[in-house]
This record gives structure tokens, sequence and C-alpha cells, in this order.
């Protein structure tokens, strides 16, 4: 029975939308919650309404995609409802706990490792060296990302077929069994394997299938539109019987396609369930209107999504910001400048600023202009703290200790400080344990026996496995313990204390710091199999989950790590052709949509203040580059805007070099002026009408104007560039006028053209 005084408190703080989805209980359900909507307000609240109907909270499953997103929803449900047994993590914990209970359907041993990116690297590297296949036109990046695809479609190794004519493809299909197989012998999974082998376990057991649908009557899966195939397949197999499941989330925020996120799974989630209830949270809890009615007008422009018109109660605010700047330097020094007037000035605190930035790379200038403005910043999606090499060598420590076949952690920590244990003596184990299908810690046992080993390697590698066989003895001890022992047994403490430099003097100070953290998972975690959870949690966390939102400190990070944060001000940096839109969606669709989507969700991050920026001209991957605005640009509300467009070269422009600057513009801006007159084309509406004009020498290089740009003319105001053609001085633009001017097509290099945000020279 529920408990009246608590369910109306929960009933009384809800909106007439958020009620209507907190109270359907039986049945599927769809909540598409737009950006700030109190979309984890009303999952949580949900929850909490069918424990106080009656249903036990074990039969709950409630999914989502962080760390982080799963602590706040835990929290606030233990607010509403104390010390209620729910199952709620993400994905990939889910699937890694289940596993451990039914390894072996899959070929494995409960105490499996979970290898992360790195580690998975390095097995696919001797998967290559196995199958003896030279990459001399593919990377290895490249076959992992083939290999994660296929997994996240349901391709096994087993199943797995090249498409005719790919290359890479054939490749793939050579590798990827050697892969899979050199996995299983390690006793090991990557992260796609969580998600591709309970999938498995779903469709081939129908008894286990049938067993946790039962177990699992009621499911909660958070940002949907996230989910690839075989998170897709997982969910339908737990939803069969009892198909009680809500799922929350918005197309226009699917920012994952990249890595096998499926759009379709929210589009159609209506023809999976066809008596599903649907409801729509688009009151925005968090943005300005102003910042809403950009975003919203932004994100109409994509076909594949689901209707919304976001709304807000908020004043209006700020005007969006459009600032153009001559340089990047230009750019990241104004972004310096204007945090640490604000700041000085009491208006705000360093951790109400964020930066975004599509590609990491670009934080390169953004970082310099804050060192040299003293101001104190972190950079998520940096080098987290469980993937530094002194934490990544005791965690090899742990894992091998937890799973003896782990060839890859002894690979590291063998030689790891210093035993001298060389390569030769390392290949030679490898050739002994792939002659005799050893593990690599079995064939360091037999060490001995290797004829092809010196005395001294082979009394070396035997000290090594006698320090592994004493920690061996530990692994039952409370955590702190057992790495205090692994520091001390190993020798790691004492070979980074004698070090004189100041890298391993920060190191030794990060072996205490994980100390630190076994003694508080310690205090948390009272069982037996502490270590194995302690490593599936350092193996499953992500970037945000580290963020601290009390530290002071301005933060940067690419605009995918942004998603599901939010900051009093935002800047949206280098919002140009081929950084956003990304170059690789020049040609797609569905890529360009998803570029739109990933603008949308930096902007609708911003609570307060959103100042969108570009650079006339770029330092990128080591050149300096003329930049193109953003076609996105064109599809903002630039009326309600307020729109700063700095003279093209400034003193800043090319800072200390002006001569370089000068020299730039006479080779590519002034060396396109001898075509005669009758060549300047402006074609109205018979394609081979020529209308002759005064000539007009182009001012901007022919090869810079590219479909979708925005371009100004003097006449006909401005427009969209809808068909590029020819070479050199015979390169043609057709341009779609905004106005009444219609399509019309001009010859480069003699032409009045203008791309939008730069001023004439």
């Amino acid at each position: 029975m529920e408990s009246s005084s608590t369910a109306q408190s929960i009933h009384d703080s809800l909106t007439p939308v958020q009620l209507d989805a907190v109270n359907y209980i039986d049945g599927p359900l769809l909540i598409l919650a737009g950006p700030g909507s109190g979309k984890t307000r009303v999952v949580t609240h949900r929850i909490a309404n069918l424990i106080l109907r009656g249903i036990p909270p074990r039969q709950i499953l409630a999914l989502t995609f962080t760390n982080k997103a799963a602590d706040e929803m835990q929290t606030r449900l233990e607010r509403l409802v104390p010390r209620q047994p729910v199952w709620m993590g993400t994905f990939h914990r889910f699937c890694a706990r289940l596993l451990r209970q039914h390894a072996s359907l899959v070929g494995l041993q409960e105490n499996y490792s979970i290898y992360d990116t790195q580690d998975s690297t390095k097995a696919l590297k001797q998967a290559v060296e196995v199958s003896e296949i030279a990459l001399t036109h593919t990377s290895l990046d490249s076959i992992a990302q083939a290999i994660s695809w296929a997994k996240n479609e349901l391709i096994s190794a087993d199943t797995y077929k090249a498409r005719h004519g790919s290359a890479i493809g054939n490749l793939v299909a050579q590798i990827y069994p050697h892969y899979q197989r050199r996995l299983l012998e390690s006793n090991a999974v990557d992260f796609d394997d969580l998600l591709l082998h309970v999938a498995t376990l779903l469709q081939e057991n129908p008894e286990l299938r049938q067993t946790l649908d039962t177990r699992f009557r009621y499911i909660c899966v958070d940002e949907y539109q996230d989910t690839n195939s075989a998170q897709y397949a997982i969910v339908r197999a737990l939803s069969v019987d009892y198909p009680n499941l809500m799922v929350t989330g918005d197309p226009d925020q699917s920012i994952y396609g990249w890595r096998g996120a499926n759009l379709n799974n929210i589009l159609e989630f209506e023809q999976d369930y066809p008596n599903v209830h649907v409801v729509r949270l688009e009151h925005n809890y968090r943005s300005t209107p102003n910042i809403l009615r950009a975003a919203d007008q932004l994100i109409t422009h994509n076909l594949r999504r689901k209707e919304k018109s976001l709304f807000t109660d908020r004043d209006e605010g700020a005007p969006v910001r459009l600032l153009t700047y001559p340089s990047s330097r230009d750019e990241a020094d104004a972004i310096a400048e204007h945090i640490a007037t604000s700041v000085e000035s009491g208006q705000r605190r360093l951790r109400d600023f964020a930066v975004f930035y599509r590609v990491n790379a670009l934080s390169r200038s953004i970082e310099n202009a804050l060192r040299v403005h003293n101001l104190p910043y972190r950079v998520i999606a940096g080098l987290e703290f469980f993937q530094r090499k002194e934490i990544k060598d005791l965690l090899a420590y742990l894992h091998l200790l937890n799973n003896p076949n782990n060839d890859v952690a002894l690979l590291r920590i063998i030689n790891t400080p210093p035993r001298k244990i060389g390569k030769k003596t390392v290949e030679q184990l490898t050739i002994h344990a792939r002659r005799y299908h050893l593990s690599m810690l079995e064939a360091a046992r037999e060490s001995g026996l290797i004829e092809t080993l010196t005395k001294r390697s082979a009394t070396a590698v035997a000290k090594f496995v006698s320090m592994y066989d004493r920690l061996a003895l530990a692994i039952e001890d409370p955590l702190q313990d057992l790495i205090a022992s692994l520091l001390d047994e190993s020798n790691y403490r004492t070979w980074l204390e004698a070090s004189e430099s100041d890298e391993d003097a920060n190191r030794l100070a990060n072996t205490e710091e994980l100390l630190t953290a076994a003694k508080e998972f310690d205090e948390q975690f009272d069982q037996e199999g502490r270590l194995e959870e302690f490593l599936e949690q350092t193996a499953l966390v992500s970037d945000t989950d580290m963020l601290d939102e009390e530290i002071d400190r301005i933060t940067l990070m690419t605009l995918h790590a942004a998603k599901g944060l939010e900051f009093p001000v935002v800047f949206l940096t280098a919002v140009e052709e081929g950084l956003l839109p990304h170059e690789r969606s020049r040609e797609d669709s569905e890529q360009l949509e998803e570029e739109r989507r990933l603008m949308f969700v930096g902007m609708t991050r911003a609570e307060d203040e959103l100042r969108i920026s570009l650079a006339q001209y770029r330092d990128f991957r080591g050149q300096r580059n003329m930049t193109v605005p953003s076609s996105f640009l064109s599809q903002l509300p630039r009326e309600e805007m307020e729109i700063l467009e700095p003279v093209l070269f400034q003193d800043t422009a090319f800072h200390d070099d002006h001569e370089a600057a000068d020299e730039w513009i006479e080779t590519e801006f002034r060396n396109q002026s001898s075509e005669s007159a009758a060549e300047t084309l402006d074609l109205t509406t018979h394609p081979d009408a020529w209308e002759e004009t005064p000539s007009t020498p182009q001012r901007y290089p022919a090869h810079l104007f590219k479909v979708g740009m925005i371009v100004d003319h003097p006449n006909y105001g401005s427009g969209t560039i809808v068909e590029v053609r020819g070479t050199a001085k015979k390169r043609t633009a057709t341009v779609d006028f905004f106005g009444s001017a219609g399509q019309r097509k001009f010859r480069l290099a003699h032409c009045p053209l203008v791309p939008a945000g730069f001023d004439e020279i």
C-alpha cells in the first residue's frame, strides 16, 4: 500500500505532464524529453511511484549510459523512498554483472577481465601477429573500429562476412576470429563483448530470457536514442512477457551514431510497441528563451526527428552572441579575457564557464590563453586517473591476480619495475605459450624448462612468479591491504622513491591516491569478490564520471563529452565548415543531421549566456588556413542575435608577422584578375545567358567556396552556394539567394561574392 503522505508529496511536486508519465504504470511508455526538461526527476519519481504502489523493488531495472547519471538517479530515489534495492546502473555494468553469473554459457569463467581500449588494442595487435597479416594500408584503429561496429550490430566472429570488394572487410574477416579467440583464451572481454555476449545469451537461451523477463518486470531506459543494436536486442528480450518498458530520450540529442547508436530505435518505438503511451516533456527549466529559440530554429532543419516545441518561464536573458575573430588565437584570448573580467568583477565564478569544441585538438589555443591569464581550468576527456601509467601498472597486477589467464596484464608488468626480463625473454615465453596452448603465466612457471632461455633469464622469471604467488595468498584481504602489499612485494614504491624526477614524484602521489580509493571502496563493499567488483568499476568509468562540479575551475571539453551537463555560460568555439559540421559529414545527409544535433546539444547546455564563435584564420594540425563559416550559422535566428564581425585583418590577425599576411593576401587574393569581362558570370533564368558586368577581380581564392557555404553579394544580398563546378579560373558557383533574386551563377575569378562573416579587404 502507498504511504499517503509520501505519495502526496511526490505528486504535488510535479506538473500535469510529468504526472501523466509518473502515473502510467503498466504497458510501454515513451517519454520524449527535451533538454533541461526535468527528465531525471520524472524517471526517479516514477520508480518511487511504482514502489509505493506495491511493486517489489527487485523487479525494477533502470539502465543509463553513465555512472554519473546512475548515481544521480540513485541519490534522488533514496530521498523519495529510502533503502529500496532497485537495480540501477549503466548498460555495461548490468551486462557485466549478468555475464558473471552465466559466463560459462559463452565460454568464459566468472572471474573474466574487462579490457579497456588500451588493453584491447594490445590484444588485437597480438591477433594480427598470429594471423600473419601485414597491415600496410590499413591502421590497427580502423580494424578495431570495424570489429566494434560488427559487435554492436550483433555480428560475431563466426558470422562476419566482408562486403564484396571491401579491402578492410577482408582483413577484418581474417583478424576478427583470431582476436576473439585471443580474448577467450585470456578469459577476457572488451567493452563491446559485454553487450554482445548478453544479447547472445538471451537469444540462445529461451529459459534464461524468460527468467530474467519475469525478474525485471518494469524496465526504465534513459537516453534511449543512444542505444545501439545490441542494447536494443537486450531491452527487447527482457520486455516480451512483461512489456512494461519505459524509455526516455530525445531524437534531437542523438550524437553517438559514430559508435553504433541507432536513431531508429527511438524513432520507431511506436512501431515496436503499437499500444505505447507517449508523453512529451517540452518545458525547459535550464535555458533562457533566447537560447532556446536559437537552438530550436537550428534543429528544425533536421528531417529525422520527433516534433516538439521547447518553452520556458525564464526571463528573455542576454541575446545569443555570434562573434567572428581574425584568428584562432584572437578567439582564445577573447574568451580568456571575458572570463577574467567576469570573475574579477564578482559576477561569475570560474566553474560557471564551459568551453566546447568539436575535436580535442582545438583545446590547445584555449589552454594557452587561460594559462596566460592565470585562470585555472580542467580538460574533460584528458588523461583519466585510472588511465595514468602508474595506476594502469598497479591495476594490471590486480587483474592478473584476479584472472591468471590475463596475458595483456602479465606482459605489462613482468618487467615493471625492471627485473632484468628483457624483450628476448618475453618473446621466448610467448613462443612457448603458443606452442603448448598455455597462458603467459603458465609459460612463466615453466621457464626453467625452456631450453632457449638462459639460466639468468629463467631465474628472473621464476622470481616474478614467486612474487605473484605471495600476492595471490592475500587476494581475499581488504583491497587497501592488498594494494599496500603489492607496492611492497613488487618493489614498485621503492622504484618510484629512488627516482629524482618530478614526474615520478607525481606518480608516487598517485599510488597513494589509489590506496585512498581502495580504502573508500572497502568501506562500501564488505563481502567476497571485492577485488572483482573494484576492477569492474575501474574498467567501466567514463570521462564525465570523474567530474566534480564543485571544483572552481573553467571546464574545457568536446561537444560529445558535454552531453548531460549544464553551465551558466557556454562558449561554443570553431563553428566552421570542416569542424562543425565535421568534414566527414560533407557527403552524408545522416551524418550532417547528427552534426546539427551535436551543435544543438552544445547550445542547450547553456543556462544564461551562449557565445558562438569562429575565426577567419585557424591554426590547426600544423597549418594556418582561411576558414569558412559553418553552414549551421545561416540556420540560426540571426535577427535576434547579437553579431560581432571584426575587420578581417586587425593588428592581431597575424600578430607580429604582418609581412607574411600581406604576402599571403597578394598571392592568394590578387592573382586571379586576368580574365576578361565577357567571362564574368551572373546567370539569370536562362543557364546559357551570360550577363556581362564590369571586370571585378575576386578578393577570395576560388577553392575557398564550397557547397553549403553562405555568401554575400552587394546587389543580391545573402545566399547559399548550391553547386560548385570547374577548376582554377573557370571554377563557377551557383548561389540560391534568400531574397527575390533566386538562383544565379558566377565565375569565381571575377565576382564580388564574400563569404558570410568576412569583411571585404
